[in-house]
């Protein structure tokens, strides 16, 4: 499962294409404006990005110089309806990893992401580590010294993959919804309490800390 981030003003086009990717096995953030598509990235940088260029505060060149200026090495796909030879060569040298044209069909974005994701993969380490924890990307099995291996669900992998990303960043609840669950999620459920607490039965109840009315971390 990889995490995508969407930056795409236009919101049919938007929940279009995070309906397509989460239906393809993805976790998908949609981002409407160039300001909060800096703002996730810089919060938790997602495995690829589909940067629309036309965007209504900062133009999206502008967003992915940015972002490779600040050191962010994660693919981007530029989806955009200038299609021009120059706009192109531009989107390029200015650090892109693709370039799609609309009108697209969702099928030739959708095998060019797979693409990005696997030269990606090729450079990005199987496992997360933190402490006697170990987390395999591959498997979605986790193991610790106490417990042994376990096997996780998809939404309980999903969940310890984001407190593991940045181990020592707090995570609200908010956070975690949107991120593993999504912006449709109830933002009244108590599913991310109820995930927690299975993923203490696995990894052991002091290694997720709690902090009281404002997220969660890693121990």
């Amino acid at each position: 499962m990889s995490r995508i981030l969407v930056v795409e003003d236009e919101e049919r086009i938007a929940r279009f294409m995070e309906r397509g990717l989460r239906a393809a096995g993805h976790t998908v953030e949609v981002a409407a404006d160039g300001a909060r598509a800096l703002a996730a990235v810089r919060a938790s940088a997602p495995d690829l990005v589909v940067l629309d260029l036309g965007l209504p505060d900062i133009d999206g060149l502008e967003v992915l110089s940015t972002l490779r200026g600040e050191g962010h090495r994660m693919p981007v796909v530029i989806l955009t309806a200038r299609d021009d030879v120059a706009d192109k060569v531009t989107g390029f040298e200015s650090g892109a990893d693709d370039y799609v044209t609309k009108p697209f069909a969702f099928e030739e974005l959708l095998v060019r992401v797979r693409a990005r994701l696997r030269e990606q993969g090729r450079n990005q380490p199987q496992e997360l580590v933190h402490g006697d924890l170990r987390l395999d990307l591959r498997t979605h099995r986790v193991r610790t010294p106490d417990l042994g291996e376990q096997e996780l669900s998809a939404r309980e992998f999903a969940l310890l993959e984001a407190l593991m990303r940045h181990p020592g960043a707090l995570r609200s609840r908010e956070e975690l919804l949107d991120r593993v669950w999504g912006f449709d999620f109830d933002p009244g459920s108590n599913v991310v309490e109820v995930y927690i607490r299975y993923l203490r039965r696995k990894v052991g109840a002091d290694r997720i800390r709690t902090v009281r009315g404002a997220g969660y971390r890693m121990a």
